[in-house]
């Protein structure tokens, strides 16, 4: 019997995503002077304030107020309607420097004997529904929102967004996990009050439909358009008004979107959040790691659907083991566990190791921290960074260096492909 399955993303202008936001940010200011960094950065925001609160070990200062105001300005809260805004918001920073009981178990004399920041287990995972391998109902919610955020920006077709939004898509299965149809959009978004609530409902219900989802759909290939139909239940902001909405609709806190961030609910989840944290933590670099094993093991043609967790305890160098699960897909005449072995020999595992594989020492985090820190373009940019004293930095950047495709040879060899 066919069968539902629903994803949902969230935008930017999300409290919780602004805090990512400045979370993240923070992180790339700290790495760009000093690569070697030891963050773990916190953000509250809520009416017209922003809290910063974590723990840092480093030999660079930043101005955080600065880089604050400066990313809520970019998302776009840059008006005093909004009741949260760049330029008037108050910043307080509780930030300290890291305890020396954690940094034990992390640093070492030898950067190979590197221990994990902490315990925990992380997981990556991989589907042939799309082109970058991620489950079609999440990749679906954040192209949505993406499409959304750049209507907003152009404010010619539609002028009257904020930057708070959410959206939701329910995909119908066949009996052999294969996506058919799309069943329900969910829409809801921010925007600048009407002076009728009837016919605000109507126009953004229209908007919508007819500008938003047709510029989508024209940029998706044709498989994944074809799951467009004409009965598709559309729910476009079904609480109706939405004019209060981000910080002063919402508190919102780093860390809070961990579902978002990785598969849509597909896979699994160990529980770490990622934004604000340095890659010695492995709650971010491990997830990461175990996203691009997946990827290439899906991309080597090992299994249809795959599964990889990771599990480390603090200060301990190796992981505790990896576990596969490739849900009856796998092309191969091995069990689960004897591929798993296997990659334990193909993919080092030790947390320094990861670092290194992945560039994860780099400023690279920005651009993580709304619409998914998987499945998106790996791609090398130039980002520029102010000094205290005013003087800049460009740092060349490679973005998404898990979500390469660089290992698929390796894996088709260890597997004898």
């Amino acid at each position: 019997m066919a069968y539902l399955f629903t994803s949902e993303s969230v935008s930017e202008g999300h409290p919780d995503k602004v805090a990512d936001q400045i979370s993240d940010a923070l992180i790339d200011n700290f790495l760009a002077f000093d690569a070697e960094s030891k963050v773990a950065c916190e953000t509250l925001v809520t009416t017209g304030q922003v809290v910063l609160a974590g723990e840092v070990k480093s030999n660079t200062y930043i101005d955080v107020q600065k880089i604050a105001r400066n990313t809520i300005n970019k998302i776009g809260y840059t008006k005093g309607e909004y009741m949260f805004d760049g330029n008037s918001c108050g910043v307080l920073s509780a930030i300290h420097e890291q305890s020396d009981d954690i940094n034990r178990g992390v640093d070492r004399d030898s950067k190979e004997e590197q221990g994990a920041g902490d315990q925990g287990m992380m997981f990556g995972y991989a589907t042939k529904e799309t082109e970058n391998l991620m489950p079609i109902a999440l990749d679906l919610s954040h192209k949505i929102l993406i499409e959304l955020a750049a209507l907003r920006r152009e404010n010619k077709e539609i002028t009257y967004l904020r930057p708070d939004s959410k959206s939701q898509v329910t995909i119908e299965y066949s009996d052999d996990n294969v996506p058919q149809r799309i069943d329900a959009i969910v829409v809801s978004t921010q925007h600048d009050d009407f002076d009728e609530d009837e016919a605000m409902l109507a126009k953004i219900r229209k908007d919508i439909v007819d500008i938003l989802i047709p510029r989508l759909v024209a940029k998706l290939p044709a498989h994944v358009a074809g799951l467009f139909n004409d009965d598709i239940k559309y729910h476009i902001n079904p609480t109706g008004k939405f004019v209060i909405g981000g910080p002063h609709g919402d508190t919102g806190l780093t860390g809070r979107k961990i579902i978002v961030d990785t598969y849509g609910g597909k896979g699994a989840h160990g529980g770490g959040a990622f934004s604000g944290k340095d890659p010695s933590k492995v709650d971010r670099s491990a997830a990461y790691a175990t996203r691009h094993i997946a990827k290439n093991l899906v991309a080597a043609g090992v299994a249809d659907e795959i599964l990889v967790q990771v599990s480390y305890a603090i200060g301990v160098v190796e992981p505790m083991g990896i576990f596969i699960d490739t849900y009856g897909t796998s092309n191969l005449n091995m069990t689960d566990g004897e591929i798993a072995a296997k990659v334990t020999e193909i993919f080092d595992m030790r947390p320094a190791a990861i670092e290194s594989r992945l560039k994860l020492r780099s400023p690279m985090y920005s651009e993580t921290a709304a619409y998914g820190h998987m499945g998106r373009k790996n791609e090398i940019i130039t980002k520029t960074f102010e000094r205290l004293d005013g003087t800049t930095k460009d740092v060349e950047v490679e973005l998404f260096t898990w979500e390469k495709l660089d290992y698929v040879d390796k894996v088709k060899t260890a597997f004898g492909f």
